[in-house]
């Protein structure tokens, strides 16, 4: 590999684990109701896992509240199993034509348990991109073993790809006090 295809292959993946960490907290309760505390719900569709974005509707009519129509009324009962076993901590109240989830406000020591996940979403997001910079390094040092780079090369495409480490491991921070101070604010 030369260097341009090291470093755009590092950030591509970088950028997968920022994208796979936005998504861990937009599951996250902050006392707001949003679409994006049951979109990864999954529901037993027909003998298959499904997200419970597929076969409904999601929508936030009130700050607090939460409504899913389900596409087909037969999967009614499934959706609801299936939001009564997932760890959102909310209680469907269905009256057989849509599901109402009412998001109540978070006491002081549920704020605390959710900081304390977020934290560990962005040291796994941090650990994963370590992993990425760990892995460019080494094709950086085959490349330049299997005499496709110099060794100036190889050092300038070690520097790259701790920038690039930096710049995302930034990101992930940011967006981790972001959701810290939404989630005690709320």
């Amino acid at each position: 590999m030369d260097q341009d295809e090291i470093l755009l292959d590092a950030e591509e993946r970088m950028e997968k684990a920022v994208e796979v960490f936005t998504h861990d907290l937009s599951g996250l309760r902050t006392g707001r109701a949003t679409p994006g505390l049951v979109d990864s719900i999954r529901v037993d569709y027909y003998g298959s896992q499904t997200p419970i974005k597929q076969i409904a509707n999601i929508s936030v009519p009130e700050p607090q509240q939460i409504v899913i129509r389900p596409f087909d009324g037969n999967t009614m009962s499934d959706i609801v199993k299936a939001i009564q076993a997932s760890d959102v901590g909310l209680a469907p109240m269905s009256d057989g034509r849509l599901i109402r989830l009412n998001v109540p406000a978070l006491s002081t020591e549920r704020r605390r348990q959710l900081v304390g996940r977020i934290k560990e979403f962005a040291e796994k997001a941090r650990i994963s991109i370590r992993n990425i910079r760990r892995d460019a390094n080494k094709h950086a040092d085959t490349s330049q073993k299997d005499k496709i780079l110099s060794e100036d090369q190889r050092d300038t495409c070690k520097d790259a790809v701790q920038e690039l480490t930096k710049k995302f491991e930034k990101t992930v921070n940011d967006a981790a006090d972001a959701k810290e101070k939404q989630l005690m604010e709320d």
